[in-house]
């Protein structure tokens, strides 16, 4: 048997913890000596074991009990366990997401009232044929446009390359605005004009534009944030208004490169306001 201590310390836990779980009559000791001493198996141990992974689970202390009373076998508490960790891990990757946003916002915020030298270039942009996909997107944030467009360009290049199509240039998204507030998400790659679809992708020409705000974007999309209000800024500043749907060129871009390498052109249609 086990002093409460050396039970504690074999099961990983505080003395505090088990005191609580004896007094809710969760895990009681296998004997109490007349000086209120308290002693504990290692078969207890099992159970233990099992309150913190429910606990863990995100069980309260109640729902516990009833849990281990159903004799929970080793295989149902694994399969949970399991779950309960890829859970986890999507909710680790949605927070990473969130707080490389709210850094980003942190530094266009801390930039205000200062005019960043921009190296914006007005230019005009040539007629493109493009083999796309198309997704629905919540919104225009990153997190909401990143795993849209992603599937949508593996899916792409995984079809091009079934149908044989070669690319005849930097790949190109461009974004709608639908009515619902949702972003139609045109996931597109630039292919020669006898590339056929059969049907597995959409063909479609977006036409030149006359004159477009462009900037350089350098590293990943979910930082793209202070260079998209960098351009809006520069556009109201000299007098220029949007007139048509943003472009994003990939001049140098591979899906699974380093994300820091990434170099894209936004393009922004515009006319004088």
């Amino acid at each position: 048997m086990f002093y409460i201590g050396d039970f504690a310390r074999a099961g990983r836990v505080s003395v505090r913890m088990l005191r609580h779980y004896d007094a809710i009559g969760l895990l009681e000791p296998a004997h109490v000596a007349d000086n209120g001493y308290r002693f504990y198996t290692a078969a207890q141990l099992e159970r233990l074991n099992r309150i913190v992974a429910l606990k863990d689970l995100g069980f309260t202390l109640e729902a516990v009990g009833a849990l281990l009373d159903k004799r929970l076998g080793a295989a149902e508490l694994r399969g949970m366990l399991h779950l309960r960790r890829e859970e986890l891990r999507q909710q680790i990757s949605a927070d990473s997401a969130r707080l490389a946003q709210v850094e980003a916002r942190l530094r266009i915020i801390e930039s205000e009232g200062v005019m960043p030298e921009t190296a914006v270039t007005i230019k005009s942009l040539p007629a493109l044929h493009l083999a796309e996909l198309t997704g629905t997107a919540a919104g225009f944030e990153p997190t909401a446009i990143g795993p849209v467009i992603q599937p949508l360009y593996r899916e792409l290049m995984r079809r091009l390359d079934s149908a044989g199509a070669t690319l005849a240039g930097p790949a190109v998204a461009w974004y709608e605005q639908l009515d619902d507030g949702t972003v139609l998400v045109h996931a597109g790659a630039q292919v020669g004009a006898e590339t056929v679809s059969d049907g597995v992708f959409t063909l479609v020409d977006l036409p030149a534009v006359g004159q477009a705000a462009t900037l350089i974007h350098r590293g990943p999309m979910d930082r793209v944030m202070p260079s998209v209000q960098a351009l809006a800024g520069w556009i109201d500043a000299h007098g220029y208004a949007s007139a048509g749907n943003s472009r994003e060129y990939y001049l140098d871009y591979a899906m699974n490169d380093d994300p820091d390498s990434w170099v894209t052109e936004l393009q922004e249609p515009v006319a004088r306001a």
